[in-house]
């Protein structure tokens, strides 16, 4: 039963990240554009924001590989070691984040939602850069 709540919790967490981000939340002075032009510390806060969902959903996905929802790999049932199941949870993750999606993986049950949510995230988060980029322009032209 702890793991079910362990992903609950990685779950919860991500999403009121990215939340907060998107409402401005503690991170604003970051976000500002020097002089009209792209800060390093949004293409610095974007990379980690990415590898933190990546690596958060790579742990839901090697956390419910004990529970017997598993990833299958090539269309062939495998029982990986457990540093299989965890570079296949990983690598699963980053393809399903960045919506590549290259098909030689693919989750079993509940896998297929939570996937599904990591795509939406993935689309997500881009769009919301930009927003801030946007907003953070338009609070210094009116400066």
């Amino acid at each position: 039963m702890i793991p079910w709540l362990a992903l609950i919790s990685i779950c919860i967490v991500m999403v009121v990240s990215i939340i907060q981000f998107i409402r401005g939340g503690k991170w604003r002075p970051a976000f500002e554009l020097r002089e009209g032009r792209f800060s390093a510390e949004v293409f610095y806060t974007f990379l980690i924001i990415y590898i933190s969902v990546m690596i958060g959903f790579g742990l839901i996905y090697f956390t419910l590989s004990f529970q017997g929802i598993i990833l299958v790999e090539n269309g062939e049932l495998r029982q990986p070691s457990v540093i299989g199941s965890l570079s296949h949870s990983m690598y699963f993750s980053g393809v399903t984040l960045l919506t590549i999606g290259y098909g030689d993986i693919t989750p079993i049950g509940i896998g297929r939602l939570i996937a599904l949510i990591q795509a939406l995230i993935g689309y997500i988060i881009p769009a919301a850069f930009v927003l801030k980029l946007v907003q953070s322009h338009q609070r210094n032209t009116m400066e």
